[in-house]
């Protein structure tokens, strides 16, 4: 049996890895946070757009969602290429290459005209974005010990609802430019909250380093110990670096857990690329005091990420994290569905909102458990690729329902049974993993004997 270290030197140690973890989360996570709130801005801004520019283009709500749609069948196919050239040519030399190129062609929205280049141009933006958020996640793991994931991520995933927040507060002032310099207010739109992207590609360049080894900012003493920690992680993963790509790509683990996202995120975009239009005919509000009830629901999604990321890194508990939000966001759906009353619709979309959020730190810190490596990039990327065809399927699904229907009760009633299903996926995969974690926990003792 291994000798317990001196009490000195293992609180030396803990002071070491508190003082590593917060030069990483202070200098990391803020610029990840900032590059991801634009991504979801450029990705979702259309839902405002889509206020004035389908009446001004002449769109129905089909060619709208079709289009809206588009943009994460190109993420998907290229989401796995994009992965494995992050590892060849470095993070912050890839997830730099991703902004500049998808700012741009965020930007050129401005100039669609007809259908055709609504696609097109939707889908160039999908293959232009592929590859960030996995590869994000990837980085984080040459970061963050995997006990501490679930913060982490809540920290840089909370520029999702906050994306809200921001894209709400301006929105009703982009259109209001409607006629300056004779450009619509949905083009000064796109053109506003494009461009940003594109020049921030230059702040990732200059302060995110690929690994620890790169960093100047830690100490020889903090490197070892991140590297330390990573590697006992490591030691205790499924599928690692020896396992090679392919294993990770066809492991039903990698695709239960994308099955799960696919569900929930297909809740999540036919909900959120209509909310400014289902939200405005439950309140008869402006679209300016539609855009600050975005915000608002904004702030309490972040609110309701922080807490249950936070929770579930305490209680080392990730399934019953993720599944209840699904079973509140089933509920909130099928209540929204069923009343014209505007308040009570407001409020259960709040809570599938809220329940949305809350879901994605504790389960995106499960395949970072069980994948590691040239694995972890290979399986995260084929996760995402997975997951980001409920972006296709969610925006048509509202489309078609609210042209055949007259109005989104219909689509929203239906997104019960993908949140239902998510939460049942989230339940095979964990008792999964609670028989296969036995094994590698047996093995690692076996080793401090």
């Amino acid at each position: 049996m291994q000798e317990l270290l001196p009490a000195t030197d293992a609180t030396d140690a803990e002071a070491i890895g508190r003082s590593a973890i917060r030069k990483a989360s202070w200098r990391l996570i803020p610029v990840i946070g900032i590059g991801y709130c634009l991504s979801y801005m450029d990705r979702i801004n259309i839902s405002f757009a889509s206020l004035r520019m389908n009446e001004d283009l002449h769109f129905s709500a089909s060619v709208y969602g079709l289009g809206a749609g588009l943009f994460f069948i190109g993420y998907a196919l290229f989401e796995i290429p994009s992965n494995l050239l992050l590892l060849r040519f470095g993070a912050k030399r890839w997830i730099a290459r991703i902004m500049i190129t998808w700012g741009l062609l965020a930007a050129c929205m401005m100039f669609v005209r007809t259908p055709w280049e609504f696609n097109t141009l939707r889908f160039l933006l999908g293959v232009a974005e592929a590859g960030f958020f996995p590869g994000v996640i990837y980085y984080l793991t040459l970061w963050f010990p995997a006990e501490m994931r679930a913060r982490a991520i809540s920290r840089f995933y909370i520029a999702l609802p906050l994306s809200s927040v921001i894209m709400g507060s301006l929105a009703g002032w982009l259109l209001g430019l409607n006629g300056r310099l004779g450009l619509a207010g949905w083009q000064w739109l796109f053109l506003v909250e494009g461009l940003p992207a594109a020049f921030f590609s230059l702040v990732i360049l200059k302060f995110l380093p690929d690994t620890p080894d790169h960093a100047k900012w830690l100490t020889s003493e903090e490197r070892t110990w991140l590297q330390n920690q990573l590697d006992a992680d490591s030691a205790l993963a499924h599928l690692g670096h020896h396992h090679g790509v392919l294993k990770a790509l066809f492991s039903p683990k990698v695709w239960l857990i994308g099955m799960f996202f696919f569900c929930a995120l297909c809740c999540s975009y036919a909900y959120g690329f209509s909310a400014p239009a289902i939200l405005q005919g439950a309140t008869g509000w402006s679209v300016t005091n539609v855009g600050y009830l975005v915000a608002g629901m904004g702030v309490l999604g972040a609110l309701g990420m922080l807490l249950n990321s936070i929770h579930s890194d305490r209680t080392k508990e990730r399934a019953l994290h993720s599944i209840i939000p699904c079973l509140f966001m089933a509920a909130g759906y099928v209540i929204a569905s069923y009343t014209h009353i505007g308040w009570i619709v407001v409020a259960a979309l709040v809570v599938t909102a809220t329940s949305f959020t809350s879901i994605l730190c504790p389960a995106l810190a499960i395949p970072t458990e069980f994948l590691t490596g040239r694995s972890a990039a290979a399986g995260i990327a084929m996760m995402n690729m997975i997951t980001m065809f409920s972006g296709f399927v969610g925006p048509y699904w509202m489309g078609v329902m609210k042209d055949a229907t007259g109005s989104y009760q219909a689509g929203l009633r239906g997104l019960a049974l993908p949140a239902l299903l998510a939460a049942g996926f989230m339940f095979v995969l964990t008792e999964i993993l609670k028989r296969r974690r036995t094994v590698p926990m047996k093995l690692a003792t076996e080793v401090a004997e």
